[in-house]
C-alpha cells in the first residue's frame, strides 16, 4: 500500500472555496480582507463555503497584501529607577498587568487578534521601539507610568498607531483611557473621616509616575498640605519599610490612605509587626481592588478603578486609529468607586 498522502488530505484552498461558493477566487480573496464593496449575499456564500469545506486564511500572505499583522503590542515601559524585585517578577506578579491583559483580550480575541506583551525596561528600550518600528504588529497599547518616559514621544514621532494606559506626563498626541486619580483619593479620605479617623497618612506611589502625583495630589487636597506621607514605589517590600518609618515619625495615626494595594499588603504586615490593630487602632483603605485587597488580612477596603474596562476601551480606541490614522486622539476617563471591607 502506498504511504503517499491522499489529495484529500491536503489543506483547501481559496480555488477550492470559490468554486464550492460559486464565484472567483478573486471574490473569495475580497472577502477574506474585508472589502467592504462585496454584495451582502455573495459574502455570505463564500463564508458559508469556508466553513463547511474548513478553509484556513494564510496570514503570512495575507499580510503582505493588506500589510496587516493581526498583532498588537502591549508594551510594559519601566522608569529609569532601583528596586529590589527583578523587573519581569515585579511585571508578571503585579496583578495590575494581569487585569490589563484580560480587558483588552476580550476585544482583540473576537477578532482574531494576537496579544504580544512586550516588558521595556530602559536597557531594553531601543531594542523595543526597533522592532515596533519594523512593523512586527499594527499598534501598540502601551502602559507608561514615569512622567518623563521617552518612549511615547518616540511611538508617535515614528506615526506608530498607539494608545496610554494613563494621561500622559507630557503633551503628546495619543489617546488614552484613566481612572480619575485624584477623585479616587478624595474617596478614601472621606471614607476614612466618616469613621471618625482625625490622624491620617498616606503611603504614596512613586511621586515621578502620574498615578502616584495624582493620587498623592488628591490626598493631600483633601487631608491638608500637611497631612503625613511617606513615598512608595508601588511594590510590597518597599511599603512595609516606608510604612515602618511613617509611624515611628507619627506614631498617633488612626487612618492610612496607601496607593496601591499591592502597597497596603507591605502596610498591614508592617501595622501587625508593630501591634497595630487594623481597624482598630488604624483604619486602611487600599487602591485599585486587585486580587491582593482580597488576599489582604483583614481583607482591604479599597478604591476600586475598572481596569478591564480601561483596557477594553483602550482596545477599542486603538483599533478605531488603525482603522483610521487620522483620526484625532480622546481621553476616556472613568470614574472610582469604594469597596468597603474589613479593613476600614
Amino acid at each position: 500500500m502506498s504511504s503517499r498522502p491522499s489529495r484529500d488530505s491536503r489543506p483547501p484552498t481559496l480555488e477550492a472555496v470559490a468554486e464550492a461558493a460559486g464565484v472567483s477566487r478573486a471574490t473569495v480573496s475580497r472577502v477574506i480582507n474585508a472589502v467592504p464593496t462585496v454584495d451582502a449575499r455573495i459574502r455570505a456564500a463564500v463564508e458559508r463555503a469556508i466553513a463547511e469545506i474548513g478553509y484556513v486564511p494564510n496570514l503570512a500572505a495575507r499580510s503582505l497584501v493588506t500589510r496587516s499583522t493581526n498583532s498588537i503590542a502591549l508594551v510594559i515601559s519601566e522608569p529609569d529607577r532601583e528596586y529590589e524585585a527583578p523587573f519581569l517578577n515585579r511585571v508578571f506578579t503585579d496583578p495590575f498587568f494581569g487585569r490589563v491583559t484580560a480587558g483588552a483580550q476580550e476585544v482583540l480575541r473576537p477578532s482574531g487578534i494576537h496579544l504580544v506583551i512586550i516588558p521595556a525596561d530602559p536597557p531594553a528600550h531601543h531594542l523595543v521601539v526597533r522592532y515596533l518600528r519594523q512593523g512586527h504588529v499594527d499598534g501598540v497599547l502601551l502602559i507608561s507610568s514615569h512622567s518623563e518616559d521617552p518612549i511615547p514621544r518616540q511611538l508617535s514621532d515614528l506615526g506608530i498607531p498607539t494608545v496610554m494606559s494613563a494621561r500622559p506626563g507630557y503633551p503628546v498626541p495619543l489617546s488614552h483611557t484613566d481612572v480619575d486619580q485624584r477623585a479616587g483619593a478624595h474617596l478614601a479620605v472621606a471614607h476614612l473621616r466618616a469613621l471618625g479617623r482625625t490622624r491620617i497618612g498616606t503611603v504614596s506611589g512613586p511621586l515621578d509616575t502620574q498615578a502616584g502625583h495624582d493620587r498623592h495630589d488628591g490626598f493631600l487636597t483633601a487631608a491638608g498640605p500637611d497631612a503625613p506621607f511617606a513615598e512608595g514605589d508601588f511594590t510590597r517590600a518597599q511599603a512595609e519599610r516606608v510604612t515602618r518609618a511613617l509611624l515611628d515619625a507619627h506614631p498617633d495615626l488612626d487612618g492610612l490612605f496607601v496607593a496601591s494595594d499591592v502597597m497596603a499588603e507591605g502596610a498591614l504586615a508592617a501595622l501587625h509587626e508593630l501591634g497595630r490593630r487594623v481597624p482598630d487602632d488604624i483604619a486602611v483603605v487600599g487602591f485599585d481592588d486587585s486580587s491582593a485587597a482580597i488576599a489582604c488580612r483583614p481583607r482591604l477596603t479599597t478604591v476600586r478603578q475598572p481596569v478591564e474596562e480601561m483596557s477594553a476601551e483602550m482596545a477599542r480606541l486603538l483599533l478605531a486609529t488603525i482603522d483610521d490614522p487620522a483620526r484625532l486622539p480622546r481621553s476616556v476617563i472613568f470614574q472610582p468607586t469604594l469597596v468597603i471591607r474589613e479593613s476600614a
